[in-house]
């Protein structure tokens, strides 16, 4: 599937073909705190499927607690997350930021990952009331 997307400001754009099915739902606590939510999605794509057309990102080197560092890739304007890549960029999988791509909602989850870190509210937030804001 073709996708394009873009930082909230617009000063980075990126087009990338990914696979639909392999978007998914993170609750590591990494990802709670480099969000400021419960959890972040993404979609994985080959290195060779993206293209920056626009701007260029800002990198924080993350090292997890296995020693492995992943860049975050942002905008250094309006900081938004874009993508998380292997410490070469043009070796491993990247992670394309749900929020950042325009098809967005044509993109559903198809699996969880570190759930033992997830809020033990998600599953209730069906429940929760919630009111169109315009």
């Amino acid at each position: 599937m073709h996708i394009d997307g873009s930082c909230h400001c617009g000063a980075i754009r990126y087009d990338a073909t990914i696979d639909p099915e392999r978007v998914s739902v993170c609750h590591c606590t990494d990802c709670q705190m480099l969000t400021g939510s419960p959890y972040r999605v993404s979609v994985l794509c080959a290195p060779d499927n993206i293209q920056i057309i626009k701007g260029e990102t800002r990198i924080y080197r993350k090292t997890g607690d296995s020693g492995r560092v992943r860049l975050q890739l942002f905008c250094g304007d309006c900081g938004t997350p874009l993508f998380a890549c292997d410490e070469d960029p043009d070796a491993g999988i990247w992670s394309l930021r749900w929020g950042s791509i325009t098809q967005r909602h044509d993109l559903r989850p198809s699996r969880q990952i570190w759930c033992r870190s997830a809020e033990p509210w998600i599953g209730e937030l069906a429940a929760v009331p919630g009111q169109a804001m315009e």
